[in-house]
């Protein structure tokens, strides 16, 4: 069952009221009176009625609000503009962060939110009307800016936190290479991903917002949605820089990696060649026949060790000429 809370503001007597549905009955939608009310909880019937008479939001908007997951979007009615948003939770253990999302109903002189579980970007803006009910007079179209700027707001610390931690693993790849290095590359290139993608939906709705492309149905401030895009449009940017990085970080990984691979499978092979021929003339003078003319030689067996020698001698000094040494 869905939790409702209601602040009513009249600009003509300048009161503010903070209550439940009881204030719908007091809200002259006719007047320049105006309610924003937040509904958040599991959606029913009752709710979905409220919305369209009262609100007369679409049935078609009214189900997009009630979707678990559904991307952000903007959408323009006769007289009032649906959006949806995403704000950022906490991160859970594979350094994955979860979202909340945010249905906006924005009418002349009504604002409806409406989210399934907590908004981190409602309970301070709550708070703040609160403690100065002035921010108030700037209509509710002003606390939609207030809510999309508290919202990029908690975004921003994140996608510069991701960007420190990328620049300490830049001095791992070099120093403490291995997979544990890997694994956490790519869970911070995914996380930018995720990111950059929220990011950018929102960017797209603030667009529409601070630069339409068709005339509106509400009246808004259009340099206060220019700010919240420009902010989004910047972070967005840093994810797609900083994922970028972590691409490149996980390539320099792999070079190097391989790199010392080249260089133990020289060694190898060095090792290999020189003792080679040590081995054939090992073979040789290990074969069980009768007649082999150096076995009787006197000095056969500190010629062979001396044979031996110069080989590995002659071989080292090859390789060093040629650097591969």
């Amino acid at each position: 069952m869905p939790s409702y809370s209601t602040i009513l503001f009249k600009p003509v007597s300048k009161s503010v009221k903070h209550g439940g549905l009881e204030l719908l009955d007091e809200w002259d939608a006719g007047s320049s009176d105006w309610v924003w009310l937040n509904i958040s909880g599991e959606a029913d019937e009752f709710e979905k009625n409220l919305l369209g008479e009262r609100f007369n939001v679409s049935h078609l908007a009214i189900q997009d609000a009630h979707r678990e997951r559904h991307p952000p979007k903007i959408e323009f009615f006769d007289d009032q503009i649906f959006i949806i948003l995403r704000d950022l939770l906490g991160e859970d253990e594979n350094l994955q962060r979860g979202v909340s999302q945010l249905a906006m109903f924005l009418g002349t002189n009504f604002l409806v939110t409406r989210h399934l579980a907590v908004v981190p970007a409602i309970e301070p803006v709550y708070e703040a009307i609160q403690s100065e009910p002035a921010k108030l007079k700037g209509g509710p179209a002003h606390v939609v800016y207030l809510i999309s700027r508290r919202i990029v707001d908690n975004y921003t610390p994140v996608v510069l936190e991701l960007e420190e931690r990328l620049a300490d693993l830049e001095d791992l790849v070099f120093e403490q290479p291995g997979d544990d290095v890997i694994e956490l590359i790519t869970r911070y290139n995914r996380s930018l991903k995720r990111l950059r993608r929220h990011l950018v939906y929102q960017h797209d709705v603030m667009e529409q917002l601070c630069r339409p492309t068709v005339p509106l149905p509400i009246k808004l401030n259009a340099h206060e949605f220019n700010d919240v895009f420009e902010n989004m449009e910047r972070l967005a940017s840093l994810c797609q820089l900083n994922q970028e990085l972590a691409v490149d970080l996980l390539n320099t990984h792999f070079s190097l990696v391989s790199h010392r691979l080249n260089q133990v499978m020289r060694v190898l092979t060095i090792t290999t060649v020189i003792f080679l021929p040590l081995a054939l003339l090992a073979g040789i003078y290990g074969m069980n026949f009768q007649f082999i003319p150096e076995l009787s030689w006197h000095y056969g067996y500190f010629g062979v060790l001396g044979t031996m020698v110069g080989i590995v001698v002659v071989l080292i000094a090859i390789f060093k000429r040629r650097e591969w040494l």
